[in-house]
């Protein structure tokens, strides 16, 4: 029932994405309802708060998929590896990828997410390089990273597959992508967009459009020829009885998906 860019947002056509900018992972309806929040993202209970709840067990998984590929344990156990967070938002991933020991580079299409996220960070003393800037630009330069993380991301741009494969190319020899979104089932119709939205008002309505959202074989299909294997779907559940996500078998509505490169 989480999809929303590492977040969701009210409507504010006054924002500002990166300049220039344009391409399949840019929507600026999207970057626009993401900006208008953008001083909000570190409130615990403000628009927020879902990600807030969602964010242990999304670290949980990666933690342990970071560890089974790099056979590393501990803090600080990533040090020396690289990392980027594609749409960073908030900064509410790159952080604690950060305490992990990764070298962390956040990019976000909206200058105000980043901004926030940079001021977080400098607050908490960890040194991330948080960048206005788009996927396709980072490739442009030839960039490659130990990991690429594209988090509740991808539902939210104008040309999926283009972004995913921009994505992929920036995945070191021996490294990692890891893309979390929402699967189109009437499941994730029912829970992720009219439950999360109109009913438990989790995030505005109109943030998602389900017909945007991807199964796991398309996604597969979409990397494919990338020199990634891809591995998944990998479900994430909400406990309402607990108030907590968890990892497990279903994957119809929150999914992460794995691609490797030898």
């Amino acid at each position: 029932m989480i999809g929303s860019s590492d977040g969701s947002g009210a409507r504010n056509p006054q924002t500002e994405a990166v300049p220039g900018a344009a391409g399949p992972s840019i929507d600026p309806a999207d970057v626009a309802r993401f900006s208008a929040q953008a001083a909000e993202w570190w409130d615990p209970r403000g628009p927020f708060a879902p990600l807030h709840r969602f964010n242990p067990a999304r670290l949980a998984f990666l933690r342990e998929r970071f560890e089974a590929r790099f056979d590393r344990r501990g803090r600080g156990a990533f040090q020396g590896l690289s990392l980027i967070d594609v749409g960073c938002g908030g900064g509410l991933i790159a952080e604690p990828m950060r305490r992990l020991g990764f070298a962390v580079t956040g990019v976000d299409a909206s200058t105000e997410n980043v901004g926030t996220a940079r001021a977080h960070a400098e607050t908490m003393g960890l040194e991330i390089a948080y960048r206005a800037a788009t996927a396709e630009q980072v490739a442009a330069e030839g960039r490659t990273f130990d990991v690429v993380l594209a988090l509740e991301i991808v539902e939210h741009v104008v040309d999926p597959e283009a972004f995913l494969k921009t994505c992929a190319s920036m995945v070191a020899p021996g490294g990692m992508m890891v893309v979390a979104t929402l699967n189109r089932t009437l499941k994730s119709l029912a829970l992720g967009k009219v439950m999360a939205e109109y009913v438990l008002r989790w995030v505005p309505a109109g943030t998602h459009d389900w017909r945007q959202f991807l199964k796991p074989d398309e996604i597969a299909r979409m990397l494919d020829g990338t020199g990634l294997t891809v591995s998944g779907p990998f479900g994430v559940a909400y406990d309402p009885l607990n108030d907590r996500w968890s990892q497990g078998d279903d994957a119809d509505v929150n999914y992460f998906m794995v691609g490797v490169r030898d």
